[in-house]
């Protein structure tokens, strides 16, 4: 067997599997909300840093505090890594499926945040949105990298 047919037969392998050629899908999971969360975090500390700036009281919105939005992120990091995951191993065609799923997630997540937009003011409901916009940004590539789509 040459080096390409064993380098194609790994990644057969790793995609029949679900691990990445690097290393587990525990471990593709893992990086993956590992780096989300740093980046995602950054861009919503300067969110919720320009939205209190802009009125929004972060004393009322849970949600524009440190604490708050960074176990946010964690849970929902890892909850979309291992979704993303099981997509990619289980579907015929994971692309297709997640080209769907994500957009659908994402605006059942903003349901919250247009109810508190009405309960305390614009500015915290759209910072919130937009919060949940950052974490999209950063997890979408981060997810293709570590934890590919490859069918």
């Amino acid at each position: 067997m040459t080096s390409a047919a064993r380098t194609d037969a790994t990644r057969t392998d790793a995609i029949r599997t679900g691990s990445t050629p690097t290393g587990s899908a525990a471990e593709g999971v893992a990086v993956s909300v590992l780096v989300t969360t740093i980046g995602a975090g950054i861009l919503c500390f300067l969110i919720s840093l320009g939205a209190q700036a802009l009125g929004a009281d972060a004393s009322q919105v849970n949600g524009l505090r440190p604490a708050a939005y960074l176990f946010l992120i964690v849970v929902g990091v890892l909850v979309g890594a291992i979704g993303w995951n099981v997509v990619r191993r289980r579907a015929a065609e994971p692309a297709r499926v997640l080209s769907w799923l994500v957009p659908v997630v994402f605006v059942v997540s903003l349901i919250p945040d247009v109810l508190v937009g009405v309960a305390f003011g614009a500015v915290a409901g759209i910072a919130l949105g937009l919060m949940h916009l950052a974490v999209l940004a950063v997890a979408l590539p981060t997810y293709r990298r570590f934890l590919p789509l490859s069918r």
